[in-house]
């Protein structure tokens, strides 16, 4: 019987620059030790990132990081066979850790990795960075091929730019021919499309005898991301299906009544986003408390009144000491998280007017007045539906367990105009929701759906052109 076959990808950097919390993004999970000092990394810990039937693995070895290079390279350079002089020495680990921790990565390379995955500290100038191109020199003379990736980018980018900057490092690189390529992933803000390019570009690099382990790991990958962005539409499409549908009876005309079903409206809704993004969360490989990254504003929608319709009159209530302002920020940092409709009533309770928050409405007919969410509101929370996707998808395990960060410009502006062409399609859904028909129920979650999906596959597409294979 053959033995099985194995491609080992190395993690490599100067310390401190983040190879584990890259680790622990691509694995997802909490692997290795992670601290803001040098050489917390001291020996080699692998990871199956896929194995087959047979046994055949791929391989992600998280290595120490280079210390004192220009030291190490001052005693190598001269020698007859430098390489095989560092691997032979015996470093003492706890009076010379810079030099121990260089060694044992150099060695793990010489003798097991096929692709070397350099991380960089994209904040830096490469060109002053003095120790890049000692280490760069280091892994010249074991040989095997290095994928530059870009750690500490900051805040996702629009992908010109996102473009430019890696220009710069293939710039830098150019005078490096073990670099192959030149990859952004931010073990902070990666989206996991970025995950996808890096397996993809791998292929090319590991001998030609294993790359259909490489094929066997992209086609799992894929069909994994697929069906996980699957169900996160289909988490997302649940708040907002049942707002869409939801409507509480108005005991009387009394604004206590009104406040009453205002209440219970806003406590429905802050149930379901909580529950949606804990399913979101998890759906991600990640952890964190419920922490609604739809990120309901309800101080920031507004409806014109309907005067003409005798049937139906929108009841924009005054905003008292910025009360739905609290809201707000209560939906979108885990919801009731002072207790129950307590919170929710005291806070509506606090609405001028009618009683009702902007973005209720009173409707009349039927059988009864109700409460229920206006249209402009329902939009509203389309859009932070999904700016709540990416909020998740760009959240990399090395941020720790899961919180709502702000979100960029940039992922606002294209998940509106994502939106905009699927529009009618929304408001067709949210008309049906209102439709007693037995039929209109699944119908308008189908449209929803699509919609929503639509929109976030575009808005992935837009800031991630070269992650178009991942979304099929």
């Amino acid at each position: 019987m053959s033995e099985p076959r194995r491609v080992v990808l190395s993690l490599i950097s100067h310390t401190n620059v983040g190879k584990t919390t890259l680790a622990r993004t691509l694995v997802r999970r909490d692997v290795g030790e992670v601290a803001d000092q040098a050489h917390v990394t001291e020996a080699t810990e692998r990871f199956v990132l896929f194995r087959s039937a047979a046994g055949d693995e791929v391989v992600l070895a998280d290595n120490p990081g280079f210390g004192d290079s220009a030291r190490l390279l001052r005693r190598l350079r001269g020698l007859p066979n430098p390489l095989a002089w560092l691997v032979g020495q015996v470093w003492d680990r706890f009076r010379d850790r810079p030099l121990f921790c260089s060694q044992q990565a150099v060695r793990h390379v010489r003798d097991e990795a096929d692709v070397v995955l350099y991380l960089a500290n994209a904040s830096e100038d490469p060109a002053e960075a003095g120790y890049l191109p000692l280490e760069l020199e280091l892994l010249a003379w074991v040989g095997r091929p290095v994928l530059l990736l870009l750690n500490q980018t900051g805040a996702p980018t629009a992908a010109r730019a996102r473009e430019a900057e890696v220009a710069r490092w293939r710039e830098f690189a150019a005078a490096h021919p073990l670099v192959r390529d030149v990859l952004p992933l931010d073990a902070f803000t990666r989206c996991w499309i970025q995950e996808g390019v890096l397996f993809e570009r791998l292929r090319e690099l590991v001998p030609d005898d294993r790359r259909d382990l490489l094929d066997s790991l992209v086609a799992q990958w894929r069909t994994e991301q697929r069906e996980t962005l699957r169900a996160s539409v289909a988490a997302l499409t649940e708040p907002l299906a049942r707002a869409a549908a939801d409507a509480e009876p108005v005991a009387s005309g009394r604004r206590r009544d009104v406040r009453r079903a205002a209440d219970a409206l806003a406590a429905r809704l802050a149930e379901a986003t909580n529950a949606a993004t804990e399913r979101l969360v998890a759906l991600h490989g990640l952890e964190g408390a419920a922490a609604a990254a739809f990120r309901v504003e309800l101080a920031d929608v507004t409806a014109p009144r309907e005067r003409g319709d005798p049937w139906r009159r929108s009841l924009f209530g005054g905003l008292v000491g910025g009360a739905l302002g609290g809201l707000a920020a209560d939906l979108a940092t885990g919801g009731l998280s002072l207790g129950g409709g307590t919170l929710v009533g005291a806070i509506l309770g606090a609405a001028g007017a009618g009683g009702l928050a902007a973005g209720m409405e009173l409707m009349r007919g039927g059988d009864a007045p109700r409460v229920a969410w206006s249209p402009a509101f329902l939009d509203r929370l389309a859009t932070d539906a999904v700016l709540g996707y990416l909020a998740v998808a760009h959240f990399g395990r090395g941020a720790g367990t899961f919180r709502v960060r702000d979100h960029p410009t940039l992922f606002r502006d294209a998940a509106e105009r994502a939106l905009a062409s699927r529009r009618e399609t929304l408001r067709a859904a949210f008309r049906l929701f209102g439709d007693p028909a037995p039929e209109a129920r699944p119908a308008a979650s189908a449209l929803l759906e699509e919609a929503l999906g639509g929109a976030v596959r575009g808005v992935l597409l837009e800031l991630y052109p070269e992650g178009a294979k991942a979304l099929g």
